[in-house]
């Protein structure tokens, strides 16, 4: 018998998750900010709230998590309210977190914290916000992880989440590139939800990189993707002076979990419009 997962915030990322632990016989209810979207939810089978994380929670947020684990889903959009926003947000959440009968947060954070050193990283690069190129994000998982023992936790900084629509072409299509010998940290979205689903399966608690194993450079990439999907390709042009980079490790997820990924080259990603 599965447990209740609540999942704040059914995304891009969320809702086909919602989906997979559905089909596996998980109960899933699941967040929206939009009212029009509810329906959508509902009809998929998820027990759906529409909950708004702004200055004070907007929503049945309590409802959300009666449930034995919560995975949080949501955009820091720090760009829009400022860097404070997200940790305020996840703030409320842990608050909400702590008078519910949640047992294990999953968190879904972002490769993002890893500041660019010219070398492969691992979990431990960054364990505190002074050493971060995302200081808020890290400010948010450590929010998470003063659950700690009262609740589990699971840190997931994800890459580029690609896939489907998110086409690499579709945004470089004409422009200027100076960054393409630069090697990207992708994840496809199958493969982001296949290893969330064998992370609770496995209840595996800590902090891990989910990244596709292998590094194309973005010349490689985009050139690939422009051909396939007959966008105009970038002009590629070398950079003033060397454009600065990370390998991000995803070696402790596969070795923890055995995940076996389904698009390890980011060349061979599945999309679809």
């Amino acid at each position: 018998m599965h447990p209740t997962i609540s999942i704040l915030g059914c995304g891009w990322l969320g809702l086909p998750l919602a989906e997979r632990l559905l089909s596996e016989g998980y109960t899933v209810k699941g967040s929206t900010t939009s009212a029009e979207k509810l329906p959508l939810l509902t009809a998929k089978g998820i027990d759906a709230y529409k909950v708004q994380l702004t200055h004070e929670p907007q929503g049945n947020l309590a409802d959300l998590l009666n449930a034995e684990i919560l995975l949080i889903d949501i955009p820091p959009k720090a760009g829009r309210y400022g860097d404070n926003f997200h940790p305020a947000q996840i703030q409320q959440v842990v608050e909400a977190v702590r008078q519910s009968p949640v047992r294990w947060v999953l968190y879904i954070s972002s490769t993002s914290v890893y500041p660019e050193q010219r070398r492969e990283v691992t979990e431990e690069a960054v364990t505190n916000p002074e050493l971060s190129a995302a200081p808020s994000l890290v400010q948010a998982e450590q929010l998470v992880q003063r659950l700690l023992p009262e609740r589990q936790t699971t840190i997931l900084r994800c890459g580029g989440l690609m896939g489907y629509d998110r086409i690499p072409g579709k945004y470089i299509a004409g422009k200027t590139v100076d960054s393409g010998a630069v090697p990207v940290n992708y994840i496809h979205r199958d493969d982001a939800v296949g290893i969330i689903t064998s992370v609770l399966e496995q209840h595996v608690t800590g902090v891990f990189n989910v990244v596709a194993p292998e590094h194309p450079t973005r010349e490689e990439i985009y050139r690939k993707s422009c051909a396939d999907f007959g966008y105009a390709p970038p002009t590629f042009v070398e950079p003033n002076e060397p454009i600065a980079f990370k390998i991000i490790s995803s070696k402790k997820v596969k070795e923890t979990t055995g995940y076996t990924f389904k698009y390890p080259n980011p060349l061979d990603f599945y999309y679809g419009q």
